[in-house]
């Protein structure tokens, strides 16, 4: 059996040479254990022998074995010869750069930034791993242009200090628009810098830099995706892509770009219009679509290609909202009457014509505002000036077509096609109106009695035809007559025949003497049947003609006696005066009932006070009294 004692003395001796060991290796031999996950930074802390004990002006890191810190650290694994009283050796993790970032490396030691730069150049340095090598191959101290990405470093952070960022994303449908932070100055008239090739998206900017990129606002921008961009080098604006609907071109304005040749011919003076990728407008337009455009040195006009509505009508626009500072168009007529009227005008701009538009008027509202409006609103003013407003409301359809061939005149001078002109509502004065519609009734009251005229005259027609057919029976029983009266007097003569041939010889002469009275007798008979006939018809005629005469005599005879009479009420009023005329009309009415309001003797004359017209009312009374009576007055007072 062990004693626990003794075991425990072994446990303490151990440790005791263990670390006895170590110290006799650390001092007698100057090692050094760097763990698998750290690195080792080594600082000098003074130099026995040799010249360089001392490191240059403006150094803080060692390359050449001068005292202080050391440019070349400890990878993991056992050194020795590191005596604690000259080095100092301080153990840091590794570098870790996360998925989806990178690292910017800030020196803080090396050789001057040229002026005018303000990022230090690429220089093989192992992804900054080998700060040695960095200062020796020339590496400039501050912020450099080249970074590391995802990973583990073993970074000497005594010479580098590194900050961990984002990668730039782009979302889709979208682009990045790029400002250089470094390079040259951007050529004198330009806006951006020159197109640079082969820098991967500004991902190499050393590349960038050594391809003399300019700082500043960069043509190429870059598309949907992940991209390693230092941000010291680059800024990025991520903006939505430029989308042309269909029905639309877009016509391109470049800002920056060589001068290009004029290609719109010498009878277009409103702009250039140049090839692809030169400055002015594009001849080719864009068509339906999205496009990565550059929104600061590019400008894309959308042109309608369908036919375009504008309406001249408050309160109503279209979709576009072209037309949504356009109004009812106020006119003014010949005659002085102000009215209003509302107007739609179709256009239709092709899609080759387009860039000539944008480089007349820059884009599509200038031209509504430019054109349109003023020529629309014009020519319907000249138009109402020539024309009261009856007529123009009466000549509506000549006038819109009118109006559609002046504008399509006009508008031809400005590659712009007038489809159609339309006159919508028109609202003439409300004074105006009424009169009209006074006229309107007016004639069709006209209508009306003319229609009531004929008839009455129908009516008068259908009387008078009446009257005749009323008659025809008449005229059928006096025809009735003298048939009989003809029969009757055949049927005698062959009577006569008969007896005359029974008594031939006896009676010859009185047979034929018979004969002869009742051949007189059948001839006068029918004379006077024809006679009565005709005097019915006659008679019928005549009566039908009475009527219709008799009417029109009464009408006549009604209007003319209306007439006088109120002729002579006139001029009655007129001679005695209205109010004596009324006293007047009351005696006659009274005198026409008999009613006796005075004596029956006339009162008159000068001494009584009365006057002339009271002597006037005594004699019409007097002549409407019973003549017994008029004898029987006598009086006159003097």
């Amino acid at each position: 059996m062990s004693n626990p004692i003794l075991g425990f003395w072994w446990l303490i001796l151990l440790v005791v040479a263990i670390v006895c060991y170590k110290l006799i290796l650390r001092f007698l031999f100057g090692m050094v254990i760097v763990p698998e996950d750290k690195i080792g930074l080594v600082t000098k802390k003074f130099v026995l022998f040799g010249l360089n004990k001392s490191l240059p002006d403006g150094r803080i890191i060692a390359t050449k074995g001068e005292a202080g810190f050391q440019a070349k650290a400890l990878a993991p694994g056992l050194y020795f010869g590191k005596w604690f009283w000259q080095y100092g050796v301080t153990m840091e993790k590794f570098t870790i750069i996360p998925e989806g970032q990178i690292g910017l490396i800030m020196a803080k030691d090396g050789a001057e930034i040229p002026t005018g730069n303000i990022l230090a150049h690429h220089v093989d340095c192992d992804n900054f791993q080998d700060a040695e090598a960095f200062l020796n191959n020339g590496g400039q101290k501050g912020r450099q242009t080249s970074f590391i990405t995802t990973g583990s470093y073993r970074i000497n952070t005594q010479l580098f200090q590194v900050s961990v960022t984002d990668m730039v994303r782009i979302q889709e449908s979208m682009v990045g628009i790029v400002t250089a932070l470094d390079g040259l100055p951007i050529e004198e008239g330009q806006i951006a810098g020159k197109l640079v090739e082969g820098h991967n998206n500004f991902q190499d900017f050393d590349k960038f830099i050594k391809s003399s990129g300019n700082r500043g606002l960069q043509p190429q921008v870059i598309l949907a995706g992940s991209y390693y961009l230092n941000p010291w080098a680059v800024v990025v604006e991520e903006t939505p892509m430029t989308d042309i609907p269909i029905g639309y071109v877009g016509v391109v304005i470049s800002y920056i770009g060589q001068e290009g040749v004029d290609t719109s011919g010498a009878d277009f003076k409103h702009g250039n219009i140049v090839q692809k990728g030169f400055k002015g407008v594009w001849a080719e337009p864009l068509g339906p679509g999205k496009y990565p455009v550059n929104k600061y040195t590019t400008k894309v006009e959308l042109v309608p290609t369908t036919n375009l509505v504008l309406n001249w009508a408050s309160g109503r626009s279209e979709a576009h909202n072209l037309d949504k500072n356009l109004s009812t168009i106020t006119v003014r007529s010949r005659d002085g009457f102000p009215f209003n009227l509302d107007v739609s005008q179709i256009i239709h701009v092709p899609n080759t014509e387009a860039p000539k538009v944008i480089a007349r008027f820059g884009n599509m509202v200038n031209l509504v505002s430019q054109v349109l409006e003023p020529t629309i609103g014009n020519y319907f003013r000249n138009s109402a000036q020539d024309s009261d407003v009856i007529s123009f409301l009466s000549t509506r359809k000549e006038r819109q077509e009118s109006a559609k061939e002046q504008i399509k005149k006009v508008l031809d001078e400005y590659n712009v096609t007038a489809v159609d002109t339309l006159i919508g509502d028109i609202v003439p004065p409300e004074s105006l109106m009424k009169t009209l519609t006074d006229r309107k009734i007016a004639e069709e009251q006209k209508v009306t009695y003319d229609t009531q005229k004929q008839a009455q005259e129908t009516r008068q027609g259908m009387e008078k035809e009446t009257a005749i057919a009323d008659m025809q029976k008449d005229i059928v029983k006096a025809q009735q007559s003298v048939e009989i009266a003809e029969r009757t007097a055949s049927a005698t003569v062959k009577k006569s025949e008969g007896d005359a041939a029974g008594v031939k010889l006896a009676v010859g002469a009185e047979a034929e003497a018979t004969k002869m009275r009742a051949f007189a007798e059948a001839e006068a008979t029918k004379a006077r049947a024809q006679a009565e006939s005709e005097a019915i018809k006659l008679k019928a005629a005549a009566q039908a003609e009475q009527i219709s005469l008799t009417g029109s005599a009464e009408a006549g005879k009604i209007l003319a006696i209306g007439k006088s009479t109120a002729e002579a009420y006139e001029l009655a009023v007129k001679a005695l005066g209205g109010e004596n005329f009324t006293r007047y009309k009351i005696t006659e009415e009274l005198a026409k009932g008999n009613i006796k309001l005075i004596p029956d003797v006339l009162i008159g004359g000068n001494n009584g006070g009365g006057s002339a017209m009271d002597g006037l009312l005594g004699l019409k009374l007097m002549e409407m009294m019973d003549p017994k009576k008029k004898e029987d007055v006598g009086g006159v007072n003097e």
